[in-house]
């Protein structure tokens, strides 16, 4: 007993060295500026499609997603399943968005089209948005991964949390965005590995056991978050830099073909994995599946699953770091110029800030069996509070919208994404019961963001119809 106790202890971290040893041998020693932040290689080349759609794929097939999946799939059945990979259909609103930003307006980044259209305060809002959300990305996936080498609050678990984003930090602040996509690669072929595996060890005891049975009110409230996730990808995508970054580093032809591509295989990644919480459901298990699963099933899949979260953390922190130093470092002043040693410097000490405050949230957070719900509800909350970019981005090709259309849709988002979120925290009851569509827990949210959007669309519309009104001959960009 004494030796499998022992064994279940350093297993984790016998995974973690592995990992170590496989990133290190994949990221460069030193970098230029340049591929620093655009992920060029030495000769200045831009990654390849297949390595775009690895990279992009792997760095939105979070750790908090994996859960979230196995989770939903447990609580709501297929149906939960097939909401969350629903969320994937971001990276083709985002492809098409990106592509039309660069060959109509001729835009090196979301800021810089945010700043031609609407002007510099209205960019720097929005980068205000996609810091918050890169705050998120850091403890929500830290947290995730460290649950595998302890339980919450122990010693384990925040030695876990300390050296999973030491090293990340660590290889992120040599390379920046080359190195995260660098990695990106061998982090997706070996998810896509892991996930075999899994699917080998699992689909043999669902199909015995046989699909678990879900109530009619689970399955519609399942249809309810499907409803949700088809809402949230039109606005969704346009704060998480980890994707939209990647949009700008290629060829606009490649990026959109790299973009489908991804969230093809993303979508069909989730949905794959989902079936652990089916097969949670199916054995009676409870908690967070991705947690609960393994665990039922003994050393060998807890290995893997362990494997499986730390490949998928790792590759969405280093992106997140590399993110936070583009924003900091470029994005925030502008930048038009090629990208120096400085900027390199300040994005690395911004990656090392963003690491440490990215995780503080931890210290105050202990929900025990409401980990999944509440890492699943920072999402969700999230893109309620976004929903305005849909009109931002989407309907940016009306002439006459400008800053007053940026700030009628920006800020009744925000506000109702606060509202939501204040609903949540409290367990009070904001907003009428009339609101709701579909049945569940979120049916509130779908309600929410509907009309939310509707309300943005139309808040940006009347800010175009105002703009028109004053210049009447107005050719702003599009």
């Amino acid at each position: 007993m004494m030796m499998d106790m022992s064994f279940s202890f350093a297993l984790p971290w016998l995974v973690l060295a592995a990992y170590c040893l496989i990133v290190l041998r994949l990221t460069p020693q030193a970098v230029t500026p340049a591929q620093f932040f655009a992920g060029a290689d030495a000769r200045g080349a831009a990654p390849g499609l297949w390595l775009l759609v690895a990279s992009a794929a792997i760095t939105w097939i979070f750790a908090k997603s994996i859960a979230n999946a196995a989770d939903l799939a447990g609580a709501f059945g297929i149906w939960g399943g097939i909401g969350y990979a629903l969320y994937y259909l971001s990276f083709v609103v985002a492809g098409i968005a990106i592509y039309l930003i660069r060959v109509r307006g001729g835009h090196t980044s979301l800021s810089g089209f945010l700043t031609a259209k609407y002007g510099a305060a209205c960019a720097r809002l929005f980068l205000i948005a996609v810091a918050i959300r890169l705050f998120n990305e850091v403890w929500s996936n830290t947290k995730v991964a460290a649950l595998y080498f302890g339980a919450e609050g122990s010693g384990a678990y925040w030695t876990g949390v300390f050296f999973v984003t030491a090293f990340t930090v660590y290889y992120s602040w040599r390379g920046g965005l080359r190195s995260s996509i660098l990695t990106d690669g061998a982090q997706m072929i070996l998810a896509a590995v892991l996930l075999v595996m899994v699917l080998g060890i699992v689909w043999p005891g669902l199909l015995a056991r046989g699909l678990p049975e879900i109530p009619a009110s689970a399955s519609i409230a399942g249809l309810t978050f499907c409803g949700l996730a088809l809402v949230q990808v039109l606005s969704y995508p346009f704060h998480d830099p980890v994707m939209t970054d990647r949009g700008f580093i290629t060829d606009p032809k490649v990026m959109i073909k790299g973009f489908a591509l991804a969230g093809l295989v993303a979508g069909v990644f989730i949905l794959l994995f989902s079936t652990v919480g089916l097969y949670g459901r199916a054995a009676g298990l409870s908690g967070g599946m991705a947690v609960a699963v393994p665990a039922a099933l003994g050393l060998p899949v807890l290995l893997v699953f362990n494997a499986i979260m730390l490949t998928s953390a790792g590759s969405t922190l280093d992106s997140t770091f590399a993110a936070a130093a583009k924003l900091s470092a470029r994005d925030w002043a502008a930048a038009r110029d090629a990208p120096s040693g400085n900027d390199a410097r300040f994005g690395r000490g911004v990656m090392i800030a963003i690491a440490v405050l990215g995780n503080l949230p931890l210290l105050g957070i202990y929900l025990g069996d409401r980990i999944g719900p509440a890492i699943i509800a920072a999402t969700t909350i999230s893109g309620t509070m976004v929903m305005g970019l849909a009109p931002i981005f989407l309907l940016s090709f009306i002439k006459s919208a400008g800053r007053a259309s940026f700030h009628l849709a920006f800020w009744p988002g925000l506000v109702l994404g606060t509202l939501v979120t204040l609903e949540s925290a409290a367990g009070v009851q904001i907003f009428p019961a009339w609101i709701d569509i579909g049945s569940g827990p979120y049916a509130d949210d779908l309600g929410v963001n509907l009309y939310g959007l509707i309300l943005c669309a139309a808040g940006y519309l009347a800010g175009a119809a105002i703009g028109a009104g004053r210049h009447p001959a107005r050719q702003g960009k599009p």
